[in-house]
């Protein structure tokens, strides 16, 4: 048995001490890994996946086309994997898959992608802007949090707009947002 062989195995063993071990012995191993790496995210195991998918994202070799599709993994300990290694390794073609993740049913994988878009930063701002104006209640939140820490000022009229609606979240995020962008006066609904 290879030396490959041997970590895939231990990899995949259901021994979380072992894969554990395994994974930076993977990723020294470089590009002798990487195809047997991918072909191990497509198992229909679960485990195997996000180990498989760990270890990639970890990888210096890693790239983002690896990654974006698992935002979409049935099982949401993969999606948030995915959303971990891009936030990890922030890449402005992630952006758009990043924008749907925030409206993953698993709120963990929204926080990671919130992380990931701010890590990308004033590339995902147009994106972002629209996604608070017509997403998902809860994707609207997640996205205004993430302009939040961007500070990008073309932000202000979506947050200036939000601060009328009837969302106390919302309100907050634009709130906290405005105060940033140094903006922090009293905002009142003219009668």
């Amino acid at each position: 048995m290879s030396a490959l062989q041997s970590l895939l195995k231990d990899l995949t063993s259901g021994d979380e001490p072992r894969a554990e071990k395994a994974v930076p012995a993977l990723i020294e191993l470089g590009e002798e890994a990487i195809p047997a790496l991918l072909d191990l995210t497509n198992s229909a195991d679960v485990d195997a996946r996000w180990w498989a998918l760990r270890t990639l994202a970890q990888s210096p070799l890693a790239r983002t086309v690896w990654l974006v599709p698992f935002l979409n993994d049935p099982a949401p300990e993969v999606r948030q994997c995915a959303a971990l290694g891009l936030a990890n390794k922030p890449d402005e073609s992630a952006a758009p898959a990043l924008i749907q993740a925030l409206s993953d049913e698993d709120t963990l994988v929204g926080n990671l992608a919130v992380k990931a878009l701010v890590n990308i930063g004033k590339p995902a701002v147009p994106s972002l802007i629209e996604k608070v104006k017509s997403g998902l209640q809860s994707a609207r939140i997640l996205a205004l949090r993430a302009l939040v820490e961007i500070r990008d000022p073309r932000a202000i009229p979506v947050m200036m707009h939000v601060m009328e609606e009837d969302s106390a979240l919302l309100q907050h995020w634009a709130k906290e947002g405005l105060e940033r962008l140094g903006l922090d006066m009293v905002y009142m609904k003219p009668e």
